[in-house]
């Protein structure tokens, strides 16, 4: 991907999470923009093939969304948490296993993080913030393009 431009990676927790949702459609509503900006964008979370496509479908997606397998991708970049036993029964509660939707047996999320790499590889923008209600602002991200474009 780096081959033709910066890169904006979205790592989010699910496509049963509503805060999610929300990121990845405004992501979806910049995509124009942020292909302007010779950049492409990819979302990422540990669910499984089946529930990333639903993810995808039900927003309408028309960038790639990519299953990081138990978390793989989201260790390398240091965002990725193991969520204690009491959230584990609250999900259960509401009739949700993450782990069955991620094909996994470990009770991991990554913290929702949007980076911005520049063709080089390098980070040039990262936003992660561990309230997964508080989201990266799209300005941020295209701003940050604008100065790699530079």
């Amino acid at each position: 991907m780096l081959e033709q431009g910066p890169v904006v990676i979205s790592f989010y927790r699910g496509g049963w999470c509503p805060y999610c949702n929300l990121e990845l459609r405004a992501l979806q509503q910049a995509l124009p923009e942020i292909k302007k900006l010779g950049a492409q964008l990819v979302a990422i979370s540990p669910e499984s093939p089946d529930n990333s496509l639903t993810t995808k479908e039900k927003n309408e997606l028309e960038f790639q969304v990519l299953w990081d397998q138990e978390n793989i991708i989201g260790k390398e970049y240091g965002i990725v948490f193991e969520y204690p036993e009491y959230l584990v029964e609250a999900y259960r509660s509401f009739g949700l296993s993450i782990a069955l939707r991620n094909g996994s047996s470990r009770h991991q999320l990554p913290i929702p993080a949007t980076f911005v790499l520049d063709q080089d590889g390098i980070i040039r923008f990262v936003f992660a913030e561990e309230d997964y209600t508080l989201r990266v602002q799209i300005k941020e991200i295209l701003d940050c393009l604008r100065k790699i474009k530079l």
